[in-house]
């Protein structure tokens, strides 16, 4: 969107209508009651948009659909005999066909065949691209609230299991606007049943609305639980690399081995566990955001009891939490050994640089010690050097006297010596004194 300017306004920011128009990409289904939604979620992992539009394509009257339709991640198509949404989201991309009930499943029949009533014709579903996660059969009916039957015809419906089901919702007059029944179990033909009866006079959009809160609900709940085997199956390994460190950390407070054996063995678990936290990490924080998610979408149904069966929140509580527990208590769980890891190699390498620190003392020590002998050799050697220079300086006063007095001159060459002797001294002892002056200055 390109900045463009209002005449109230200034210019508009350039994400402003993309961000706000976000709430309505996608929007819930409108349908007529009743009906029949088939639901289809699948894993979009390896699967492309390109692949998924040239499905789509392959139904009737729809050979002309551009990719670019599908930029927004949202899709509705219109058919005579149906309705389909495509919706795809980061890790699965969902289905829903909304279609007219099919006359044998009306209410109070007997487990009615579906699957081969889909409106896109069972090959065409069969042949979406992905693998399965949810598929479920969401019959939305306008009778049987009312029915002092309504528990057995359900189950009659539904097939075999025990059922789960609530009063949804309030109206003006403080009634539930639906009821819901469900078993939750998959079917012989691979998916789950889904029966609300709403009262009459339903609007289609509060129809769409029920309809889109049930799919999610279940969507959200599987992709939830897609960390469960993950948490399952990194328990073991974890108990082992928990093992490794008590073990590390034992070595270290006895001091039985070098500490460069024992940084290497840490540095390798650090390795495994920061492996095994970026393997993991998005997965178990998807699980956390989709179960976030059903426990939102329970609490928008409002849920009032039905007389005999377990509501669908309670039904959730007793059987998601224990599992969503233990995805969280594994996540938990790998941190802290991270953090753990993290302190033990914080105290080794504490341990190593004291150590370091103490042979670098010692080491300054034999320094110290090596320039206080080079400093008294230097001094011997000076003496000696001051010694030698005296004897030739006096030597040279000495000839210079006899030479004096060979010439003529009144001299006596060895008091002339002898008088040079304290000057020559002096003047030697200054000039090693400016010597060691300029080396402490560098």
């Amino acid at each position: 969107m390109h900045e463009r300017s209002l005449p109230c306004l200034p210019i508009d920011d350039a994400q402003r209508f993309v961000l706000h128009n976000e709430i309505h990409t996608r929007p819930s289904a409108t349908f007529k009651l009743p009906a029949l939604i088939v639901y289809v979620a699948v894993l979009n992992a390896g699967v492309s948009v390109s692949d998924e539009c040239q499905h789509l394509r392959q139904l009737a009257g729809q050979d002309s659909l551009d990719i670019d339709q599908m930029k927004g991640n949202f899709l509705q198509l219109q058919s005579d005999q149906f309705k389909i949404i495509w919706e795809r989201h980061t890790e699965f991309t969902r289905y829903t066909i909304v279609q007219a009930l099919p006359a044998h499943a009306h209410w109070g029949s007997t487990l009615p065949d579906l699957a081969t009533h889909v409106a896109t014709g069972m090959a065409w579903l069969k042949g979406i691209p992905g693998k399965t996660i949810t598929a479920i059969h969401l019959a939305m009916l306008n009778e049987g609230m009312d029915d002092p039957d309504a528990i057995y015809k359900s189950k009659l419906w539904l097939g075999e299991g025990t059922v789960i089901g609530a009063k949804m919702g309030r109206t003006a007059d403080a009634n539930s606007h639906s009821h819901l029944i469900t078993n939750l179990r998959i079917g012989a033909d691979g998916f789950e049943r889904i029966l609300v009866m709403a009262a009459p006079g339903t609007s289609e959009n509060r129809a769409g609305r029920i309809a889109q809160r049930l799919l999610e609900l279940e969507t959200y709940r599987m992709m939830s639980l897609l960390s469960l085997p993950v948490a399952k199956q990194l328990a073991s390994k974890l108990a082992t690399t928990e093992a490794q460190l008590v073990e590390i950390t034992a070595r270290l407070e006895t001091n039985t081995v070098s500490d460069e054996v024992l940084l290497s063995d840490l540095a390798s678990l650090a390795a495994q566990v920061e492996s095994t936290t970026a393997e993991h990490s998005y997965r178990f924080s998807a699980a956390r955001a989709y179960d976030a998610i059903v426990k939102e979408r329970i609490s928008e149904m409002r849920e009032r009891p039905l007389s005999g069966i377990q509501t669908v929140g309670e039904f959730m509580q007793r059987r998601l939490a224990p599992a969503m527990a233990t995805v969280n208590a594994t996540s938990e769980r790998l941190a802290a050994l991270a953090q753990r890891v993290s302190r033990a190699s914080a105290l080794l390498r504490t341990r190593v640089e004291i150590a370091a620190e103490a042979q670098n003392q010692q080491l300054l020590e034999k320094l110290t010690r090596g320039q206080a002998l080079q400093l008294r050799l230097q001094s011997t050697v000076e003496g000696l050097s001051i010694a030698a220079i005296t004897y030739y300086v006096v030597s040279l006063c000495l000839y210079l006297g006899k030479a004096l007095k060979a010439a003529g001159l009144n001299i006596n060459p060895e008091m002339l010596a002898g008088f040079s002797t304290p000057l020559v001294l002096l003047v030697c002892w200054r000039m090693i004194q400016h010597i060691h002056r300029s080396l402490k200055e560098l």
